[in-house]
């Protein structure tokens, strides 16, 4: 029987990569991102060929893939680049959990895992009812602020507002989590967020270490909950920044732990 699926697969970010490597269809995989943490044998099975916004064209081309996967609008520059180059290139563009669950049954139709897939989905929604029906019998929910970016401040994507609340808490800024672009989810009024007053602050950095000291010493947020209680935690980037299965797992639980602990306290 002729095989029709793609036999040579390039990953522009870590998402497409981990839920390949979920799907048992990891050697079809022949190019990553070098920002892929996840699963950490990936970086030493798979060459490297790109970050985020760049990427080898020419070491691309020389792998020979059939299909390039990216993420977003941000990655269009490379995949024109790609397709004037002949290449084929499927471009994900969304922002939300449903998105991403939608990216891994697609991904599985294109590699012949369909029903593979669709039980890896059926797997997260229900853990997703297990904690909704957990975290419904709580009095009292936190507020949580979380931010992205330091320089200038900006809160979390859609898919990480979603989430919090699946987590257990109230997205103090569920109202920007639409903005699919960063600079639409600035934060221009360093006050705002300590008149809102978070009991819980989680910041992922994407990709550069939390400086609490410095985010503590902003005007006016010692008088914050979170931060008089010793409520700041830090969320690593490559499992709450990156829209697939890490973000859906590890991402998910890291805040739900936090949350859980905070309404014991209360």
């Amino acid at each position: 029987m002729v095989n029709y699926y793609p036999k040579r697969i390039v990953c522009l970010t870590e998402e497409t990569t981990e839920t390949l490597y979920l799907l048992g269809e990891e050697a079809r995989i022949v190019g990553i991102s070098g920002y892929t943490v996840r699963p950490a044998r990936a970086r030493k099975e798979k060459p490297m060929v790109s970050a985020f916004i760049d990427a080898r064209i020419d070491k691309i081309l020389a792998l020979q893939p059939d299909l390039v996967i990216g993420f977003s609008d941000i990655q269009a520059d490379i995949a024109q680049e790609l397709i004037k180059k002949g290449i084929t290139v499927w471009i994900n563009n969304y922002r939300s959990i449903e998105g991403c669950l939608n990216m891994m049954v697609q991904l599985g139709a294109l590699v012949g895992k369909s029903e593979k897939a669709l039980k890896l989905v059926q797997n997260y929604n229900a853990q997703f009812d297990e904690l909704e029906k957990e975290v419904s019998t709580w009095k009292e929910k936190p507020k949580v602020y979380f931010e992205e970016w330091d320089d200038p401040i900006i809160t979390g994507i859609q898919w990480v507002s979603e989430l919090i609340e699946k987590a257990g808490g109230v997205d103090l800024y569920k109202s920007k989590r639409h903005a699919s672009l960063a600079k639409d989810r600035i934060v221009a009024d360093i006050e705002e967020v300590p008149s809102k007053n978070p009991d819980i602050i989680l910041a992922s950095w994407c990709g550069k270490k939390l400086d609490q000291k410095s985010l503590e010493s902003r005007l006016g947020w010692s008088t914050i909950a979170a931060i008089k209680n010793k409520q700041v935690f830090e969320i690593n980037s490559s499992i709450i920044l990156q829209p697939g299965p890490a973000a859906l797992t590890e991402g998910l639980m890291q805040m739900h732990g936090i949350f859980k602990k905070w309404v014991k306290n209360q």
